[in-house]
């Protein structure tokens, strides 16, 4: 099986931002998935930094099909697989391991690899990759550092995330190789713990609104 990465691409293209999401408590993943939707947000990334991450995701892909999920944080040939699984449409990585490309070809879903440095985007663009994770995108560079790439490589396809606050989104979205960026800011700690939906739409409404120039 070929690499799928370039499946990724209409994904890349549904929201302006991509929610980075963390969620150990099940029973949050569908209400909290039902508000970002409301509010315009189709693609969600749960992280799988808790323990129930796969849970989170199997809920909301039974519950919320309109939801396009993506599993976060995968850093293994393993958890891919488990993602896939769950109900994950493709992976997102923060780097990409030798032994994550080796896995690129037998995988059922698309990988989103992390890349930082030109080194790490022409090895993955070699292995077929077309989409990538610019992570941590304002430790790494940022704005500057993706009209850089965007010379040498105009082919290339970024979300960036990574210290993107709603203030900063605008400045990356509208450079020509970014379809979107990630961002952690649409569901705040304090929102998810006390069930306040219509804020997490809110901000939604107010994230899907930052549409590319």
């Amino acid at each position: 099986m070929p690499n799928q990465n370039p499946a990724i691409k209409p994904f890349m293209r549904l929201s302006p931002v991509i929610p980075v999401l963390v969620v150990d408590d099940t029973d949050k993943a569908i209400p909290l998935a039902r508000a970002l939707i409301t509010g315009g947000i189709k693609v969600l990334e749960i992280t799988l930094r808790t323990p129930n991450a796969l849970s989170v995701i199997s809920e909301i892909a039974r519950h919320v099909p309109d939801a396009v999920l993506a599993a976060g944080t995968v850093t293994t040939p393993e958890q891919w697989d488990a993602a896939a699984r769950a109900g994950a449409r493709f992976a997102v990585s923060p780097g990409l391991t030798p032994r994550m490309l080796d896995a690129a070809g037998q995988a059922t879903i698309p990988l989103l690899p992390g890349v930082a440095t030109a080194s790490e985007l022409m090895t993955a663009m070699d292995a077929g990759f077309e989409c990538f994770k610019f992570f941590p995108a304002q430790q790494a560079g940022g704005v500057g550092m993706l009209k850089a790439l965007g010379g040498p490589f105009a082919q290339a396809l970024f979300c960036p995330t990574g210290g993107i606050t709603p203030d900063t989104a605008a400045d990356y979205l509208a450079l020509p190789n970014v379809a979107c960026v990630g961002g952690s800011w649409l569901a705040p700690a304090t929102a998810m713990a006390s069930g306040d939906w219509p804020a997490i739409t809110a901000l939604a409404q107010a994230a899907s609104r930052l549409r590319k120039p």
